[in-house]
């Protein structure tokens, strides 16, 4: 007696409304964890149910004629086509065909079913590529930063051995083509599994992908193309940098394969706060106290800026927590000629001790104020209206 298939939604954990894209990120899943090449998770009787229902409902029109009639549609028994006769795969085209669009998915993953050595054959390795981007960081002083600055720092990078040009073979000699893979620079490796032969595609472990072999190396860079280079460089801090922001060195990042050019290495900067100092965009912010007559009568004041001590004039009359401007004295812009400004928070000091003479001249100055009234009065007074 035939033993009942589950249901080909079922099998893979999709609902019957899920779309194509759904579907076919659904078998992926089970596909790669249930592959018998997979050591840890492969069960080839579940790929080989997994892959059975996504031959049919991976196929819209086949999906069609599942929803309206089932199983028996693709029961051999039933005057169907069972897609997977017996126990194999035999009903099946892995080239194409009834697979389609499952074989790419395999091939993406396994490297594919049934592909000839000479059709799978590329040589990927042999293309130039360009070197990865590096990044460091580096620590500067807060006025460095404004106003600028030079700073030297180690560098240690690999780059085309002078002597060779890359190539790795002493100079004058020439390549022999790699018999492993005939120069192509990647090999075919074949599994017989029970779904038939199976192949993936490697970089040639003889040659490392160049399709080469030396005849003789290098004695600069001992037949890599590439010398390990320390040396210090000098790098130019930009007036008004700020923390975090980056700057581009070309050609000093990762090195390139194949001829490639290097990457770039890109240097952050991490600006060290200041005492006094605070940075926000362009603009500089500074607390400075103050003696609370001078606010009540007025006076000048000297305040330090970035760029050095600026006489400040407080009108008579200033109150606590005020805020003044001083225009332009802030930051130059990283990319224009515009500068920041820079603003000074007021902090107005009370005294905490004062001598009797001192009390009796502010009794006096209340009296002579005409008004009596405190500010707590006048507030308690305001809520009664």
């Amino acid at each position: 007696m035939a033993t009942q298939k589950r249901d080909y939604y079922e099998v893979l954990g999709v609902d019957k409304s899920a779309t194509q894209d759904e579907i076919k990120s659904a078998y992926r899943k089970l596909a790669k964890k249930y592959h018998p090449d997979n050591k840890e998770t492969g069960d080839a009787e579940k790929f080989k149910e997994a892959s059975e229902a996504y031959s049919v409902l991976g196929d819209e029109n086949k999906r069609k004629t599942y929803d309206q009639f089932g199983q028996a549609a693709f029961d051999q028994n039933a005057g169907g086509s069972n897609p997977f006769n017996g126990s194999g795969f035999e009903g099946f085209n892995f080239n194409g065909g009834d697979f389609g669009d499952l074989n790419d998915i395999l091939q993406s993953m396994f490297g594919g079913f049934g592909r000839s050595s000479r059709s799978s054959r590329r040589s990927y390795s042999q293309q130039p590529s360009r070197g990865e981007d590096t990044l460091m960081r580096i620590r500067i002083k807060f006025m460095d930063a404004v106003n600028g600055t030079k700073v030297t720092i180690p560098l240690s990078y690999e780059e085309t051995c002078p002597d060779c040009n890359g190539t790795g073979a002493k100079n004058g000699t020439a390549y022999d083509t790699c018999p492993d893979c005939h120069g192509s620079g990647r090999v075919i490796t074949q599994q017989r599994t029970i779904f038939g032969m199976m192949q993936s595609e490697s970089e040639c472990p003889t040659c490392h992908g160049t399709g080469k072999i030396i005849r003789e190396k290098c004695p600069n860079c001992n037949g890599k193309g590439y010398i390990k280079v320390k040396k210090d460089i000098d790098i130019n801090i930009p007036k008004g940098i700020n923390n975090g922001q980056q700057i581009r060195v070309p050609g000093k990042g990762a090195r390139g394969e194949n001829g490639g050019e290097n990457g770039d290495l890109y240097i952050e900067v991490m600006v060290q706060p200041h005492d006094q100092f605070q940075r926000d965009g362009n603009d500089i912010h500074l607390n400075v106290p103050i003696d609370f007559v001078d606010v009540c009568l007025g006076t000048k004041i000297v305040v330090p800026t970035i760029s050095g001590e600026c006489e400040v004039e407080i009108p008579a009359g200033t109150q606590p927590n005020a805020i003044l401007r001083l225009k332009g004295k802030g930051v130059k812009d990283l990319r224009s000629d515009r500068y920041g400004d820079e603003f000074i928070h007021l902090n107005v000091k009370t005294p905490t001790k004062l001598t009797k003479e001192q009390k009796d001249l502010l009794v006096k100055f209340k009296s002579l104020s005409g008004n009596n009234e405190n500010w707590f009065d006048k507030f308690k007074k305001a809520f009664k209206k």
